[in-house]
């Protein structure tokens, strides 16, 4: 075989695959080439390295090597060590060779010299292929996901009445969402009944938690919250259409056959009148709302809410325990992203005392900083002022009286106005842990010029001279190239939205339309959830088999089928 030579192309592809699942991905590509005359021949020249000849195309020859990176962090929030399912070392050839994938390999795709439109055709083909691959989690990744969600595994037995649904799924792209869509799998959801959306967000793992998505048969999407909020650009949009045809003809395949379709969203489908009586899109069947700014879309949807919908977003689960993990990671990553900034014995200002402000407030108090609050709502004013923050009614009488370094908004609306850009000083950091909280910046409406700051966010040069940061991308911080919350601290979260679906597919005939909440919270109790988190990770001596290291597996011996 000629070796390659400097003038043909090559691309480079890194990620979790040994030689045994690089040569894999070239069997199936070549697999799945038509051809007018013979197809490409494939030919083993040894351990991580094949070369591919495109019968009719003479003198090219495309050459597939593979080396092992050094070890690196993790791919997953847990590493991947000896907790591998009997599933994933029966796929592989050897224990060592899933050991070595979980490193990853470095794969080279390169041709001898330029190539025809039929050879670029397969390198095309094969640079796509091993890329989808090698951005998939392993299987022994996917197990330590589960492995991490003990409380998802304690109530995902099978529930006949899933066999008659299918499910839409709309929120961010990160772990503890594969966990829950594998437990909704296991309780009886097929797999190519289920449409995953992201959110738009850039966390940290979108692109693997998408191919994994992909490689269980799920369709997997976009539906951007700008577009839902009404401020995406025109390309967003026209994507978003895109999606929604095929979110359209996903209900409608499943209506065809008799099957219901529920949804668990944050309100961004029901917000385009698929809950509603309108007429004018094909309706979904039943939803579980997961957040409070989801509620506020159901409300302002056009037409007349026409079926169930389990509020989660209210529930006595996620107001006690899910805003304490929210605020732990909104803090978590506010440190990270800015890891030479100073916080003991400076001025934060924090704009909306709600239930994940309150939080906030207390935890950086909690590291030493002068917190101070700015609510329109007096209540919530009184209570900061009595747990013993500053207080403020207005942002301006904030920024006027002090100079705070950093402004965090939890407010879930545009937390400052054009009118209050001008009092920002010098240097300030703007952390937002809402969509809308500084869009008066990151949607251009006051005038400022932008640079860009890779990894950190936007500085924002502003008419009166200032010149301020906006950290991230203007949306939730805590979902900025990261993973935002914990698999364990999600986990009780996720296992409540597993037995809400549970229980409104078994029952969807027997609620009205409109938003639940009481009965969210009798189920969750019904189920005993709260005594089960307990045991698992708060009581000393639990007992074996319940707690979140414990590495029991559901019958069978794998997590994932």
């Amino acid at each position: 075989m000629s070796p390659c030579g400097p003038s043909g192309p090559f691309e480079v592809v890194d990620g979790c695959l040994d030689p045994v699942a690089v040569l894999a991905a070239v069997r199936t590509v070549i697999a799945g080439q038509t051809w007018p005359r013979e197809p490409a021949r494939l030919y083993e020249e040894g351990p991580g390295r094949c070369a591919v000849r495109v019968e009719g195309v003479e003198g090219v020859e495309l050459t597939v090597r593979s080396a092992p990176l050094p070890a690196g962090p993790p791919g997953t929030l847990d590493a991947v060590t000896s907790v591998v399912s009997a599933a994933s070392a029966a796929s592989a050839a050897s224990a060592a060779s899933v050991a070595s994938a979980a490193y990853g390999h470095r794969v080279l795709v390169s041709a001898s010299a330029p190539l025809p439109p039929r050879a670029q055709s397969v390198f095309a083909a094969l640079v796509e292929e091993l890329g989808r691959r090698a951005r998939c989690y392993t299987q022994a990744e996917a197990d330590s996901i589960v492995a991490a969600m003990p409380l998802l595994g304690r109530y995902d037995a099978p529930e006949p009445a899933f066999a008659e649904w299918a499910l839409i799924f709309r929120d961010h792209y990160v772990e503890n969402s594969v966990g829950l869509l594998l437990a909704m799998e296991r309780a009886g959801i097929a797999p190519e009944w289920i449409y995953a959306l992201s959110k738009g967000d850039r966390t940290l793992h979108r692109d693997r938690v998408h191919a994994w998505f992909l490689h269980r048969g799920y369709a997997s999407d976009v539906l951007d919250n700008s577009v839902i909020n009404g401020t995406a650009d025109e390309a967003a949009r026209a994507e978003a259409l895109a999606v929604d045809a095929r979110v359209e003809d996903f209900i409608r395949r499943a209506h065809a056959v008799g099957r219901k379709v529920l949804v668990i969203d944050d309100g961004g489908l029901l917000a385009q009148g698929r809950g509603s009586d309108n007429g004018l899109v094909e309706p979904v069947d039943a939803a579980i709302e997961l957040t409070v700014s989801g509620l506020k879309r159901i409300h302002d949807a056009p037409g007349r809410l026409a079926v169930p919908v389990l509020n989660m977003a209210r529930s006595q689960l996620k107001s006690r325990l899910g805003y304490n993990e929210i605020a732990d990671s909104c803090v978590r990553r506010l440190r990270a992203i800015v890891p030479g900034e100073k916080f003991i014995g400076r001025h934060v200002l924090v704009l909306g005392y709600g239930t994940l402000g309150n939080r906030v407030a207390h935890a950086l108090r909690a590291l030493g900083c002068r917190v101070h609050v700015v609510d329109t709502d007096i209540l919530a004013l009184i209570t900061a002022a009595e747990d013993g923050f500053e207080t403020h009614r207005t942002i301006a009488e904030a920024l006027t009286g002090h100079r705070p370094f950093l402004v965090i908004g939890s407010s879930g609306g545009t937390a400052i106005t054009e009118r209050d850009v001008p009092l920002l000083a010098d240097g300030t950091l703007l952390a937002g842990f809402a969509t809308k909280d500084f869009s008066v910046l990151s949607e251009g409406r006051c005038g400022a010029t932008s640079t860009p700051v890779p990894y950190v966010g936007v500085r924002h040069h502003l008419p009166h001279g200032a010149t301020v940061t906006l950290l991230g991308d203007g949306r939730s911080l805590n979902l900025y190239e990261y993973e935002g919350i914990a698999n364990r601290g999600y986990d009780a979260y996720r296992a409540g939205t597993l037995l809400a679906a549970k229980r409104l597919c078994r029952d969807a005939d027997s609620f009205t339309p409109g938003v639940h909440l009481d009965v969210v919270d009798e189920l969750i109790d019904e189920a005993g959830l709260f005594p089960a988190y307990y045991d698992c990770y708060l009581r000393e001596g639990r007992p074996s088999g319940t707690g979140p290291h414990d590495t029991a597996k559901p019958e069978g011996g794998a997590y994932v089928r």
